[in-house]
């Protein structure tokens, strides 16, 4: 099964790390080495983690602060956001 990353889930993973590059490059650099590893093991076990709160997700937590919500579609793993723990989702409509 493959990985596929949305461009919104780039985007976030992206401007995460740069946020905490701005305080600590060391620990941006094994955050996102954290989230890549995680995601990277998601082959393995697709189904492993919580289900999502928007139907037909799931939910891995990748670290204390941060939430990698994923769908698993036509035998692939579709990354859709990568967030703070925080953050309201599914946001508002």
């Amino acid at each position: 099964m493959r990985v596929h990353w949305r461009p919104a889930a780039e985007a976030d993973r992206d401007a995460i790390v740069e946020h905490i590059a701005q305080d600590s490059p060391v620990a941006a650099i094994e955050l996102g080495d954290t989230i890549d590893r995680r995601v990277g093991g998601l082959p393995e076990h697709p189904r492993l983690y919580r289900a999502g709160r928007v139907k037909g997700t799931r939910e891995m937590v990748v670290h204390p602060n941060y939430v990698v919500v994923y769908r698993i579609a036509r035998g692939a793993i579709e990354i859709l956001r990568v967030l703070h723990s925080a953050r309201q989702w599914p946001p508002d409509r």
